[in-house]
């Protein structure tokens, strides 16, 4: 992928400035040591629900794994503009490279867009578990999960690739300022020194597509799940199903209720904070809280993230005990 531009593109402008947060550096002091604090939380967060689904047995199946990778995924996300972010509260160019920009807009999006595979993906999964639990162990194998997952990975890292070329094409003269944290796609087609519908027009459509389609897959889904639950002679059984997948709608809402205003309501209607406000909601709140809600809600994975801090406060006794055996033993 070409990203370093070309012709006046790359002759014009070498850098873009983000402007993000305009405000005193006391308080952007203040704003690098909160987003320090959730970006810490996130990575512990999903960093244990990934110990707990590769630590214990019992998480080894398809609804664990898939949440699992959803988990690695959102490190990654929170990874993809986070550090740049605190890094330009500290700084006073707030500068980032013209390559860098169309790095961060690639894996951004393709972090989202594989999002909304993953959470179609776990929708289907429970819709398949609920609602045909006779064939659910044979058609839904560990080879057939493995696969749903990589085509979750391959699809959204393919998904946005086109617009981000067009895009990275197009001829920057200057000025080179984006206001807002991340090179986000609608900034950048602003900035460009000529018209570029099309761009503008296979950009808007992908987003909106893929967006758009999941979450309706994924409504229809819970909601054929919903009459099945509704239908289990069980009361035991039917909270069980109710809190898994309340959990995951819990998580989907949270998500799409975001991205839904930048992505796929017309960008014009939007003041210049609303953008920044919904893309720190997606990007950094929902990472945060999806480990939570998981957790709180899920039995077994509250027993398996207990095993987890059981083992590690084990290992942090035996190392600290290492250093006095050595002692006497001399």
């Amino acid at each position: 992928m070409n990203i370093s531009g070309s012709g006046s593109s790359s002759e014009s402008v070498r850098e873009f400035i983000l402007l993000g947060f305009p405000c005193s550096r006391e308080i952007q002091v203040i704003l690098f040591m909160f987003f320090s604090i959730i970006y810490l939380l996130t990575l512990m967060g999903n960093g244990a629900i990934i110990c707990a689904v590769c630590c214990d047995q019992h998480l080894h199946n398809p609804m664990y794994i898939l949440l699992g990778n959803f988990a690695f995924l959102e490190i990654w996300y929170v990874n993809s503009t986070v550090p740049n972010t605190l890094i330009n509260f500290l700084s006073e160019t707030k500068t980032i490279s013209f390559t860098g920009c169309f790095l961060q807009l690639y894996f951004f999006f393709s972090m989202g867009s594989t999002e909304c595979f993953f959470l179609s993906a776990m929708a289907f999964d429970r819709y398949f578990a609920i609602c045909h639990p006779l064939h659910y162990a044979t058609v839904m194998t560990g080879q057939q999960c493995f696969n749903l997952a990589i085509s979750c990975w391959v699809c959204g890292f393919l998904w946005y690739l086109v617009p981000v070329i067009l895009i990275s094409q197009l001829p920057f003269c200057g000025p080179n300022e984006i206001d807002h944290f991340v090179c986000d796609s609608g900034p950048l087609l602003t900035l460009s020194c000529a018209p570029a519908p099309m761009s503008k027009l296979i950009s808007y459509t992908l987003s909106s597509f893929i967006i758009l389609l999941s979450f309706f897959f994924i409504l229809i889904s819970y909601a054929l799940v919903l009459l099945a639950v509704l239908q289990l002679p069980s009361a035991a059984s039917r909270h069980k199903a109710f809190s898994t997948c309340g959990s995951h709608l819990s998580v989907v809402l949270l998500f799409y209720g975001t991205i839904m205003v930048m992505h796929v309501s017309p960008g014009s209607s939007h003041s210049t904070l609303m953008p920044k406000i919904m893309t720190l909601f997606y990007a950094m709140v929902t990472p945060l809280f999806n480990p939570l809600i998981y957790s709180l809600r899920n039995k077994e994975m509250k027993n398996a993230l207990r095993k987890v801090l059981e083992k590690f406060k084990i290992s942090l006794k035996v190392f600290g005990t290492r250093p006095s055996r050595s002692v006497e033993i001399i």
